[in-house]
């Protein structure tokens, strides 16, 4: 009786672990998630503004005009990226180019293989089976595994020297015989996803009796895409795999996928190191050489916004720190979130007027200054008297009064780059609905498909460029000593405007009304 009793417990105990219950619950298990404002970021809830002008058009040129958009929740750098917080970014690329090339140049195989995050068993795709890790394959070893970045070294170790000897600049070019980086070798090599290219359709081309009644194609042209092939590529664009399915009665799912989705994985490479000659280049006439000289490397401009970084340079920063915090957050057993990247020029206007609706400037407005007669702004007052409102060039990234919404400097110090392809009519033909217009310009393309918006005025502008509402470009491939840029990331969920009611399971319903 006892032994009929202990299996009876044991039943219902498997059975009450059991997932099977013949209802619909969801898969079970699944992580619950908790939003988490990153590191440096303000959070910007879901709203509506009037995008546009709300003071006169001083210049007359008719490229804004007052118009009603919704934007997603967002998160927004509290600052502009500072030349510390880009120099990580550098020395980055710089350690990894290290150890790549003291993984490769170590004549023991076992004191290489300490700087991979090696695995003694690992999965063989190719020979489809567990295999023993093997040291002495290198470039296969290296193609599987990662870098070890917790394996630390000096540039310095007289072992090591003559394996990155190539990185530093020949003795030829050297100054007073620095032994310095060779700043043209730090190139980044990084990937992304075209998504409006995979989103493409085309058209259906439907042949009547196409198929016959067990589904064999009996025309060859049935179903195909006629879509013009992509213009450098020649690939047919967007989906170009038929994966419809058709039943007895000639219905179909009428369903499409990719046959390579590798064609919409863009692979680039680029250099990363700051242009530090924009300040002798910006200004004719004009000493700017201890700028030059000193801006991004010394401690002294840490916290000063980083200059000289293109568009597209930009862009590959705000990769690889995605890559940084998915890495971190995958290795720690979280999950991925979404990327950062360029604010989209709807993003940073509603970030700029910090939840003031109709105001020309950060702070409210209509003056530029406070009542004790202090200007609010890094820019270029008063017919050029710099340092009337305390910066000369540029100041550091957390100067003056934040707007509404935690946001420094977004009028003056810097001109921030926007993902936002310029066009003086874009506010006629955009979406009101998260508001952008992309463009990847070719690099044969006339230099006006080049054009990005910058916004936010800088320490050399007059104070209409500080307006929320004013907009102006630079070119994708120049770098400026007055153009840097911050980077958002869109929020994961409802959006609204308390953060401590977002996500998490103790809330089932996003709107409770009462």
């Amino acid at each position: 009786m006892k032994k009929l009793l202990f299996i009876g417990l044991i039943g219902a105990f498997i059975a009450s672990c059991s997932s099977r219950s013949g209802h619909l619950t969801g898969t079970l298990g699944r992580k619950i998630y908790q939003p988490e404002i990153p590191l440096g970021m303000v959070y910007v809830p879901s709203g509506s503004y009037i995008m546009g002008e709300n003071d006169q058009d001083v210049p007359f040129l008719h490229q804004t005009r007052a118009k009603t958009v919704s934007v997603q929740a967002f998160y927004i750098d509290q600052t502009e990226i500072t030349n510390n917080e880009y120099r990580q970014f550098v020395d980055w690329v710089r350690d990894s180019m290290a150890r790549e090339r003291i993984y490769s140049g170590l004549e023991e195989d076992d004191e290489a293989s300490r700087y991979i995050n090696y695995q003694d068993m690992y999965f063989d795709e190719g020979a489809l089976e567990m295999v023993e890790f093997e040291p002495s394959d290198r470039d296969v070893n290296r193609a599987q595994f990662s870098l070890n970045w917790d394996r630390r070294f000096s540039y310095d170790d007289p072992d090591l020297m003559p394996l990155l000897a190539d990185m530093y600049y020949p003795q030829p070019e050297r100054f007073y015989k620095r032994r310095e980086v060779d700043t043209r070798k730090l190139n980044f090599k990084y990937y992304w996803i075209d998504l409006r290219e995979a989103a493409v359709r085309g058209r259906i081309e439907i042949v009547h009796n196409g198929v016959d009644k067990d589904g064999n194609e009996i025309s060859p042209e049935h179903r195909d895409l006629i879509t013009p092939p992509h213009p450098f590529t020649e690939e047919p664009q967007g989906l170009d795999k038929d994966l419809s399915y058709f039943n007895k009665k000639g219905q179909s799912t009428g369903l499409r996928g990719h046959e390579n989705r590798q064609r919409f994985i863009i692979d680039e490479e680029i250099n990363v190191y700051p242009d530090t000659l924009v300040w002798v280049r910006d200004f004719t006439y004009s000493f700017h050489d201890p700028m030059t000289n000193m801006y991004f490397w010394h401690p002294a401009y840490d916290n000063y916004p980083v200059i000289g970084i293109t568009w597209v340079q930009a862009k590959a920063f705000s990769i690889w720190r995605t890559q940084l915090l998915n890495s971190w957050l995958t290795a720690m057993g979280d999950l991925f979130v979404n990327d950062f990247r360029l604010p989209t020029e709807a993003e940073w206007e509603r970030a700029a007027r910090g939840d003031l609706n109709n105001s020309p400037y950060p702070w409210g407005g209509p003056y530029i200054r406070n009542q004790s007669g202090c200007f609010l702004g890094n820019f270029k007052p008063m017919r050029g008297r710099y340092f009337e409102d305390g910066g000369f060039h540029t100041v550091k990234a957390y100067s003056y009064n934040p707007n509404g919404w935690g946001l420094y400097c977004m009028a003056g110090n810097v001109s921030e780059w926007c993902e936002t392809a310029y066009d003086e009519a874009m506010y006629e033909f955009s979406h009101d609905l998260n508001t952008e217009y992309r463009y990847d310009a070719m690099d044969w393309d006339p230099p006006a498909m080049k054009r990005k918006v910058i916004r936010g005025g800088s320490w050399k502008d007059v104070g209409y460029y500080l307006q929320t509402s004013t907009r102006t470009y630079e070119y994708q491939d120049t770098a400026k000593s007055y153009v840097g840029f911050r980077n958002v990331a869109t929020h994961l969920g409802r959006g609204g405007r308390e953060f401590s009611k977002e996500g998490g399971e103790e809330i089932r319903s996003d709107i409770q009304l009462r």
